[in-house]
């Protein structure tokens, strides 16, 4: 089973954008795939619940009463959207349960400053140092003309982590969340220049 964490300690960071379209990607190629939400606001759950079901299935943690959540039978593929404040044991015991991690990071001082305590935390961890765990960045919302695209990467310039992208700012993500959908279940020209920016994450998740 394949397994992915998408965090970062700041709110609004674009975690849920990353993770929901990230399961509609593996759930278009055919795979069986969780969706699961460690945080409490339940975004994840509630997109799941809006999720049309005439789309490709995406399915949410399997609960029975008195015992802990757990992924379906048969899946194949897990996408973990973490709850702001992930860190300590709770984020050991995490990186235990999955083999990548993908940092969704805005270009904004704020976000930059609330994300480089976090990344050098996570880097320090013996699951990422042992390569048992991998970890990637994603700008989110950046137009790269502007100077904090640049700002953001001279920051991740100083960490020897892969960047893999930088999703452009559109409403198009927030209109496809508000009907339980992804770029994936659009068709490929009216996803074109979006899936163009996904390219460099589905390589590395698929590698």
């Amino acid at each position: 089973m394949k397994s992915f964490l998408i965090a970062n300690p700041k709110g609004g960071s674009g975690k849920s954008t990353l993770a929901t379209n990230l399961a509609g990607y593996f759930a278009r190629c055919g795979h069986q795939v969780m969706l699961g939400d460690t945080d409490r606001q339940q975004s994840a759950r509630d997109w799941l619940q809006i999720r049309p079901n005439i789309l490709p299935t995406i399915r949410s943690w399997d609960v029975e009463h008195g015992l802990p959540a757990k992924p379906p039978k048969e899946t194949t593929h897990v996408v973990l959207d973490s709850a702001a404040g992930l860190h300590g044991k709770a984020l050991e015991r995490m990186l235990g349960k999955i083999s990548r991690v993908i940092v969704p990071l805005q270009p904004s001082l704020f976000d930059i400053l609330a994300t480089r305590h976090f990344l050098e935390t996570l880097l320090a961890e013996k699951a990422v140092r042992k390569e048992r765990v991998f970890v990637a960045v994603v700008g989110m919302r950046i137009d790269a003309r502007t100077r904090a695209a640049g700002e953001l990467e001279r920051f991740l310039a100083s960490y020897e982590l892969p960047v893999l992208t930088s999703l452009r700012d559109t409403q198009l993500y927030v209109q496809l969340a508000a009907n339980g959908m992804t770029l994936f279940d659009l068709s490929a020209l009216r996803a074109e220049k979006d899936r163009v920016q996904w390219q460099p994450i589905i390589d590395w998740v698929d590698g």
